[in-house]
């Protein structure tokens, strides 16, 4: 069980991916998370370009509410991707901290 949901970024994006790791060991019928499992790669990286294109049109043409929802749509959709290829989000982080200046 996940532990209580807290606001910080950080932390909802742990919570997240671990529910999705959780998820891609599971396998759960009727998860959204395992169908895209199942599905593999392809898949994946066709949600990924889908809620990329969405949230450019958003940012282009909508409000700041549907920006961020495609904005979460996105993280959503490239935390399968992480898990799907196993890489922690700890080398995004490190990544970043070696782009920081």
């Amino acid at each position: 069980m996940l532990p209580t949901p807290n606001s910080s970024l950080p932390t909802i994006l742990e919570e997240l991916y671990q529910l999705i790791l959780d998820r891609k060991e599971k396998m759960p019928e009727g998860s959204y998370t395992a169908e895209l499992f199942k599905e593999g790669l392809d898949t994946i990286l066709a949600k990924v370009k889908e809620e990329s294109d969405e949230i450019l049109d958003a940012a282009k043409n909508k409000n700041a509410p549907d920006v961020t929802h495609e904005t979460a749509d996105l993280l959503y959709h490239l935390l399968v991707l992480l898990a799907h290829k196993n890489i922690p989000l700890e080398d995004i982080a490190k990544e970043l901290q070696k782009r920081r200046k």
